[in-house]
């Protein structure tokens, strides 16, 4: 038995098959919005205090903003000090392997500094970092 082909010799075209390119493709994709880590801002500005001994912190994910009026941010949004605790351990169950840092004004009271400080301790965080500017010789 001999097979017919509907094509003749000359109109015959290369097919080329697409999906396995298509199917990498997706996997790349994939692969990097899983392995990528997404930067949270604390939503407000803050003018952080300078020291000499600031260093430069590449993984701070839960950043907790004090204002100079004492308004605690995270995550964008106005918090009450009573709820710092509960939004750091949402946060740290989020990112287990994220630091805690405090962008806390210049002008802000020692007061507001320590309770916010008490309630990172108390979500279970004891390594909390205070955000400063380095400072010019």
């Amino acid at each position: 038995m001999r097979r017919r082909s509907n094509r003749s010799g000359s109109e015959q075209t290369a097919d080329i098959d697409m999906t396995p390119m298509l199917d990498i493709v997706f996997i790349m994709l994939i692969f990097f919005i899983v392995t990528t880590s997404f930067v949270k801002e604390s939503g407000i500005d803050v003018n952080r205090p300078t020291a000499q001994t600031a260093t430069r912190k590449e993984q701070g994910n839960i950043i907790v903003a004090i204002k100079a009026n004492g308004d605690v941010w995270i995550d964008k949004r106005l918090v009450d000090i009573r709820a710092v605790r509960a939004n750091v351990s949402r946060l740290h169950a989020e990112q287990p392997l994220g630091s805690v840092v405090i962008a806390a004004d210049k002008d802000t009271k020692v007061k507001d500094l320590t309770q916010v400080m008490d309630q990172i301790r108390l979500a279970g965080i004891m390594n909390a970092s205070i955000a400063t500017e380095t400072e010019s010789k």
